[in-house]
């Protein structure tokens, strides 16, 4: 009880409205997949979108933000990062671009921080380069960006 009152007097922690995203791993699967996981803090917790959010701004077709997760590939060519760029709006392109649900918190504190894991089934382009890595950035409902963090640099399988 008296840890109670103590944790009640504790100040509530304040965090900036931009989302604040950290890389926590990069693992390559036995079955030729891998999983993508960044931690996330966001003030004001308007991170995720909800699947009838497909107007005005993230409209499904033509709209940037019709995504909020956005990892940019890149390859090792000949010792230099090249950005191999996927047209979002080529319907033959495989963007890795992601929906995050809506995960608005409940209760007084707005304040969001947690997990985003991603399961990429096919998170590598074809090239005759072996060496990629992903540059992540997150997007939320306000449309404030986050930082962009950068994966470990991966062999691709052969």
């Amino acid at each position: 009880m008296i840890c109670a009152v103590f944790t009640a007097c504790l100040p509530r922690a304040e965090y900036p409205p931009e989302p604040e995203i950290k890389f926590v791993s990069f693992t390559q699967n036995q079955g030729g997949g891998a999983e993508l996981v960044i931690s996330f803090i966001d003030g004001d917790g308007d991170i995720g979108l909800d699947q009838g959010d497909t107007t005005g701004v993230f409209c499904s077709d033509t709209c940037e933000f019709h995504w909020n997760l956005f990892c940019e590939y890149y390859e090792l060519q000949e010792g230099v990062w090249e950005h191999l760029y996927i047209d979002w709006t080529d319907d033959n392109a495989i963007p890795f671009y992601y929906r995050v649900p809506d995960v608005t918190p409940t209760g007084q504190n707005p304040a969001l921080v947690g997990e985003i894991a991603i399961d990429l089934n096919d998170y590598y382009l074809f090239s005759d380069y072996d060496t990629a890595r992903f540059e992540v950035k997150l997007v939320d409902r306000a449309l404030h960006q986050s930082n962009v963090v950068v994966t470990k640099t991966f062999v691709k399988p052969q």
